[in-house]
């Protein structure tokens, strides 16, 4: 024992001195104890009075921060490395705040540099379309009757045969798309059936001898720039998107056509009172009208062409709309042949062409010929020599001569270069020595044919955005009347344009005018002799460019 107590003695004395490193010097006072793993005080399952305080508090937080924030934002002169708190006392900033605080600034003097408090206030809301002419039709719809269940009212369902009801509504469709024989001429938008006695005088108005004088390209580029529109020369002329227009040929005031995909003929005379300001509405045509010009040499009479197969004559003397030419279906585009317009040449859809002698009975044509093609675009007669006639076919523009047109004819040159479908294509206005194109490719053609030759040759091509999509109409580029060698084309650009060019492709003038003039006017037509310009939206509505 003796032995083992001595042995144990040194161990004895280190836990005596343990023992006495963690007594306190002053045994009274309580020693502080680490609160990491004390359990916290049960609550109950229902306190509504701490959930509020809660909120209080969250409340308070917020509004601290809030505080904080502003007197942040409010910091000039103070020291950038303190900060005032709520209760008055500095506090050190961390390098993060420092430089939070210098973006704010920063920020706050860019923004004050550009104004933008004061541009918002400035900029100004888009101005509506004009609401002149025609007014939105202001039909209520009816809503259709609530439908219940035959099963819920216990009885048996009603079969009807798919095909049975498909012939139905082929067959009204059928009866309702078709027009025959001559359709008075009544306004749509007028209460009284008469035409107005203006428009009448209007019509009889003495022509001017078309001039052909050509001016220089300064002379014509300063007549251009002369040439305004307000807000007065826009107006609402048929009901859907207008397909085509036309220009009357009289010099002493502004009186304009155009045709929509409905076939809807509308009448405007800028500032003149019939109707609504001045137009007036007919429906001559069941489907789309695809083109349409007035007669130089009796300008009272308005041919008219549609895809229901009709060509009709416009006559406001006799204040109808005659029938001039029947096709079974797809007319889509015909032409003078003869100076005083008696002989026609009318195309449709399937490469047939018809020569149509209107001093001839009925409606029938004098030949029927079929092109290689099975496919056509437009058809345009040489102004000089007028046997030759100008065919634009799917992916090529031919030139034929009536003289020998026969089934399956050859022409007598063909114009290569489109990768797409064609658009349209004329004949220079004066001299036809040269051909316009438009195509889908992008592209405006300019084809020398001022020779005789199997293909001519490619003068210029211009890239011009093309892809106008569903709802708008095609883009086509169309000569100036008064200048051989200047054409028009609408655009697709931003601001809203009209482009007029010149056959080398330089552009000699731009329209714009962001207030009356905010919309694709895909549609253009220069007047025959007056310096004015029209384009067509997809809204029905006129725009009239004139000094």
């Amino acid at each position: 024992m003796p032995a083992l107590a001595a042995k144990m003695a040194p161990e004895l004395r280190r836990n005596e001195d343990v023992v006495k490193d963690m007594t306190p010097e002053e045994p009274h006072k309580t020693v502080p104890r680490s609160t990491r793993n004390k359990l916290g005080p049960k609550r109950l399952s229902y306190a509504p009075h701490e959930e509020e305080t809660h909120d209080v508090k969250k409340r308070k937080v917020r509004k601290i921060h809030k505080h904080t924030h502003s007197n942040l934002l409010q910091i000039g002169d103070e020291d950038e490395n303190t900060i005032v708190d709520q209760t008055g006392r500095y506090g050190q900033l961390s390098e993060y705040e420092l430089k939070r605080l210098e973006t704010i600034r920063e920020n706050q003097a860019f923004l004050s540099s550009i104004n933008l408090l004061e541009a918002k206030k400035e900029v100004k809301k888009l101005k509506r379309p004009s609401q002149r002419g025609l007014a939105r039709s202001s039909t209520v719809k009816e809503l259709p009757p609530a439908r219940k269940s035959l099963r819920l009212q216990n009885k048996e369902a009603e079969v009807v045969p798919a095909h049975t009801e498909s012939k139905v509504t082929t067959e009204q469709s059928s009866a309702v798309t078709k027009l025959f024989g001559p359709q008075p001429m009544e306004p749509i938008n007028m209460e009284e059936s008469k035409l107005p006695l203006q428009i009448l005088e209007l019509s009889f108005e003495g022509l001017e001898e078309d001039r052909k004088v050509v001016l220089d390209l300064e002379r014509y580029r300063s007549t251009l720039q002369k040439m305004r529109i307000n807000e007065d020369q826009v107006a609402k002329v048929v009901m859907n998107r207008i397909y085509c227009a036309a220009f009357h040929p009289s010099c002493s005031s502004l009186f304009m056509a155009a045709g929509d995909t409905t076939g809807n003929v509308g009448l405007w005379g800028l500032n003149s009172t019939w109707g609504d300001d001045g137009v007036l509405l007919f429906k001559p045509h069941a489907r789309c009208v695809s083109c349409m010009a007035f007669s130089r040499t009796c300008p009272v009479q308005l041919l008219s062409g549609s895809y229901d197969g009709s060509l009709r004559c416009m006559d406001v003397e006799k204040a109808i709309f005659d029938d001039v030419y029947d096709f079974d279906d797809g007319l889509k585009s015909f032409d003078f042949m003869s100076h005083d317009c008696s002989t026609l040449v009318v195309g449709n859809f399937y490469g047939s062409i018809a020569i149509v002698d209107r001093r001839a009975p009925g409606n029938s044509h004098q030949s029927l010929h079929s092109l290689n093609s099975m496919v056509l675009r437009c058809i345009h007669v040489h102004p000089v020599a007028r046997q030759y006639l100008l065919v634009a076919e799917n992916k090529t523009v031919k030139i034929y001569d009536n003289r020998y047109l026969k089934s399956k004819s050859k022409a007598v040159s063909e114009l290569y270069g489109h990768s797409l479908s064609i658009t349209s294509a004329y004949f220079s206005p004066s001299t036809g020595n040269r051909v316009l194109t438009s195509c889908s490719d992008d592209r405006i053609r300019i084809f020398d044919t001022s020779e005789s030759a199997a293909t001519p040759p490619l003068l210029t091509s211009i890239r011009h955005n093309m892809h106008t999509g569903r709802w708008l109409s095609k883009i086509s580029a169309v000569w100036d009347p008064k200048q051989d060698d200047c054409f028009v084309a609408g655009s697709m650009l931003r601001p809203r344009r009209l482009q007029v060019f010149h056959e080398s492709g330089r552009e000699q003038h731009t329209f714009t005018d962001q207030d009356n003039f905010n919309t694709v006017l895909p549609v253009t037509v220069f007047h025959p002799t007056r310096n004015a310009l029209l384009g067509g939206n997809a809204s029905g509505r006129l725009h009239v460019f004139t000094d």
